[in-house]
């Protein structure tokens, strides 16, 4: 049974999370062009290496539950990534939208167990 408090936390720390995202995303897209979407795989790399940190901390059920999945699931996308991917294909750019759907598998599996290593 989760708290209240928690539940509150949970609704906090999600804005929070995905207010976080808007500003990456918007400034990595400026620096690197609007071409790709450079700025979502950029986030959701830098959250997957985040929530693999937390996973192997062993924080406890409450702080995973409020860091990892309130606070870095909204900030990580999987919607937009697969929205993007989807509106490359539709622009007849197969490389990239494969680029995209694989580059960003990749180095989230590889983010994540950075961050599982780097945590213990």
């Amino acid at each position: 049974m989760i708290s209240p408090v928690v539940w509150i936390g949970v609704v906090l720390l999600g804005g929070l999370g995905s207010v976080l995202r808007l500003p990456l995303d918007g400034r990595v897209s400026a620096w690197l062009g609007r071409r790709f979407p450079y700025g979502i795989l950029v986030v959701n790399v830098s959250g997957a290496l985040l929530l693999g940190a937390v996973n192997a901390a062993g924080w406890g059920r409450t702080a995973t539950l409020l860091v990892g999945t309130a606070t870095l699931g909204a900030y990580t996308t999987f919607s937009t990534w697969m929205l993007d991917s989807q509106r490359l294909a539709e622009q007849r750019r197969p490389i990239a939208a494969t680029a995209n759907l694989l580059v960003s598998l990749l180095l989230g599996l590889a983010a994540a167990a950075l961050g599982r290593y780097l945590a213990r």
